[in-house]
C-alpha cells in the first residue's frame, strides 16, 4: 500500500486529492495545522468515515513554518509520495499580509525539501505552482505554456515562483522526483467563500432566496481560465506516476471573464442580466430593472492580473489527462450546490428560532 502525504488537506484541493487517492488505494496522510479553529468540514466524511476507521486516513500536526513539526511528520510516516498544497492563496490579501504568504507558499517549500533530502525519503514530491506566476503576459505569450516567461504581480504569485525555481532546483540538485503542477484556476463547490467564483455562486443563491439585493465586485474585465479541482488532482497524480520528473502546466485551454461567470450564475437561478456603463459604473440589472451587480473598488488589486488562458498540451501528450468539466458544467454545479445549501442554512434557522 503506497502512502502519501498532503499539505493543505483541509483546503478544497487537498480534499478532493485526499478522496482520489484513497479511491487509488493509498494510505492517506494529511497535515493540518494545531489550532483551537481548524476548518475540518471538507474532510469531515474522511475523517468519520472508514476510510478513518481502518487506518487508511490519518491526520498529523505539523505546520510549514516549522521544519521541526515538518521533520517529525515526514520520519514518522516515511511517505512514497508527498504533495504539498498548503499556501495562504487568496491573491488579494497576499498585498496585506505578504510576509506570511511568503512564508507559506514560498519558504515552507524550502522546510519540506530539505527534508526529504535530509531523511533520504526517496519520496516524489508534488508542487503545487500557479497560473498567477505568468502573471503581466503580452499577446506573443497567449497561451501560456511551460516555456513562458513569468512575470509575477502579487507577493502571492512572487512567492510561488520562488517555490517553483527551488523545486526544480532541488530536483537537478539532487536528484529528487519533484515537479511542478502550473494549474490554472480550478473552481468547486468546495472552493473558499472569499474567492471570486464561490462569492459569485454564493452571492446568487442569496439574491434568488431573498436573502441579499445585490452583489459587489471588483473586475469584471479579469479573464481566467477556469477548471473543476476534482479533474486537477488526476493531473496532480499522474505527474507523479511517470518515468521522469518535469513541470506541467493544467488548464482547459478556454478563457472566460468574471461577467461570463456571473452571466451564467444568474442565468442559472431564472435571472439573466443585462449590463449597463462602463468602468466603475458598470451594473448588472434584472429584467425588472433591479440592480443586482456593482462594481466595488475595494475589491480591485493593486496590479492587476487581465487575463490568464492555459495551453496543456504536454499534459495531455505525456501524461494522458484532459479536463472532463465544460466551464458552464462547474457553473451550475456550484450555483446549484450554493442554492441547496443557503436553503438549508436558512431552514435551519427558522427551526431553531421556532
Amino acid at each position: 500500500m503506497k502512502k502519501a502525504l498532503i499539505t493543505g488537506v483541509t483546503g478544497q484541493d487537498g480534499s478532493y486529492l485526499a478522496e482520489f487517492l484513497l479511491d487509488k488505494g493509498y494510505q492517506v496522510w494529511g497535515l493540518v495545522r494545531r489550532s483551537s479553529d481548524s476548518n475540518t468540514s471538507r474532510i469531515r466524511h474522511l475523517a468519520n468515515g472508514p476510510a478513518a476507521a481502518s487506518g487508511r486516513f490519518r491526520l498529523a500536526h505539523g505546520n510549514l513554518g516549522d521544519s521541526g513539526s515538518l521533520h517529525r511528520v515526514l520520519g514518522a510516516v516515511r511517505p512514497d509520495e508527498v504533495y504539498n498544497l498548503a499556501a495562504q492563496s487568496d491573491v488579494r490579501i497576499s498585498f496585506e499580509i505578504p510576509e506570511e504568504t511568503s512564508e507559506s507558499a514560498g519558504v515552507g517549500v524550502v522546510r519540506l525539501l530539505e527534508g526529504i533530502r535530509q531523511l533520504g525519503l526517496g519520496a516524489r514530491f508534488y508542487q503545487a505552482s500557479s497560473s498567477e506566476m505568468f502573471g503581466k503576459v503580452r499577446p506573443a505569450e497567449v497561451p501560456q505554456r511551460e516555456t513562458t516567461p513569468f512575470h509575477p504581480r502579487s507577493p502571492y504569485a512572487a512567492a510561488k515562483v520562488f517555490a517553483y525555481h527551488l523545486t526544480r532546483n532541488y530536483r537537478e540538485s539532487y536528484g529528487i522526483f519533484a515537479v511542478n503542477g502550473i494549474l490554472f484556476n480550478h473552481e468547486s463547490p468546495r472552493r473558499g467563500e472569499n474567492f471570486v467564483t464561490r462569492k459569485i455562486t454564493r452571492g446568487v443563491a442569496r439574491i434568488k432566496l431573498g436573502l441579499d439585493q445585490r452583489l459587489r465586485l471588483g473586475n469584471l474585465q479579469a479573464k481566467r481560465d477556469w477548471g473543476y479541482a476534482a479533474d486537477y488532482v488526476d493531473a496532480m497524480w499522474r505527474m507523479l506516476q511517470v518515468e521522469e520528473p518535469d513541470d506541467y502546466v493544467v488548464a482547459t485551454g478556454r478563457s472566460h471573464s468574471v461577467r461570463d461567470f456571473c452571466d451564467l450564475a444568474f442565468a442559472r437561478v431564472g435571472l439573466p442580466l443585462r449590463w449597463s456603463g462602463a468602468g466603475l459604473d458598470e451594473k448588472g440589472h434584472a429584467a425588472d430593472g433591479r440592480v443586482l451587480v456593482e462594481i466595488d473598488p475595494e475589491f480591485f488589486r493593486p496590479a492587476e492580473v487581465d487575463a490568464l488562458i492555459g495551453d496543456a498540451t504536454k499534459a495531455r501528450e505525456r501524461l494522458g489527462w484532459t479536463p472532463t468539466t465544460s466551464f458552464e458544467t462547474l457553473v451550475e454545479m456550484m450555483v446549484d450546490n450554493d442554492l441547496a445549501e443557503i436553503e438549508a442554512e436558512a431552514s435551519n434557522q427558522t427551526v431553531d428560532r421556532s
